[in-house]
């Protein structure tokens, strides 16, 4: 093995590390409602939506978002996927099972984001995160049945958590019988999830954390 293999082979640990972190400092400055820590976990020119871009932009919907929706949130990381595009930038997908008090209701929610990560000047940063939905209920009242994300004060609507990925309508489609073509090979090394998108487009879900 040669130096700069060895080399490489250190940095791409070093930054699988790096960016398994981020969710988890995401989630903690999310809860704890520290604004600043939140949002320089995203590059300075980060694309907030309505034509606004940059940190402080970000802060104001941060800030307008969670003070009006929430009194308070819980949010748990899971399993995190990680495929590198090149040595500086990756995407991931994440689970994230999360608790929200809002007013009289306790919601659960069930949800994954499919993130773009980049590295600029030796730090990671989420470049996008695309939050997937499957259900948002109140503790009380199992989301059984068709529109799972159920906020109050909200009509219902569908989240796009199998949305990124075509297996689950392929899955259905059979309506139980099973697959009768061959095994695909497996995915190439740092194609897992494009692999699994089959050229899915992004989906286009609303937003809440």
């Amino acid at each position: 093995m040669t130096d700069a293999s060895l080399l490489a082979r250190i940095d791409r640990l070093e930054s699988l590390d790096a960016i398994r972190q981020l969710p988890a400092k995401y989630s903690l400055a999310l809860d704890m409602r520290d604004g600043d820590a939140w949002v320089n976990l995203f590059p300075e020119d980060v694309r907030v939506g309505g034509g606004k871009t940059g940190r402080k932009a970000l802060r104001d919907w941060f800030d307008e978002t969670h003070s009006m929706q929430f009194d308070g949130t819980s949010h748990h990381i899971g399993g995190h996927v990680i495929d590198f595009d090149d040595p500086d930038h990756a995407q991931g997908v994440v689970y994230s099972k999360n608790e929200h008090e809002c007013g009289a209701e306790w919601v659960i929610m069930q949800m994954m984001y499919f993130d773009q990560y980049e590295r600029i000047d030796g730090r990671w940063y989420f470049r996008r995160r695309l939050p997937l939905y499957w259900y948002a209920t109140d503790l009380n009242k199992p989301p059984v049945g068709d529109r799972k994300m159920r906020w109050p004060g909200v009509p219902p609507y569908h989240g796009s958590f199998h949305d990124l990925f075509p297996s689950w309508k392929t899955y259905w489609a059979r309506q139980g019988q099973p697959h009768d073509g061959p095994v695909e090979p497996p995915a190439p090394l740092e194609k897992f999830i494009e692999t699994m998108r089959r050229g899915a487009p992004l989906p286009r879900p609303r937003v809440r954390s």
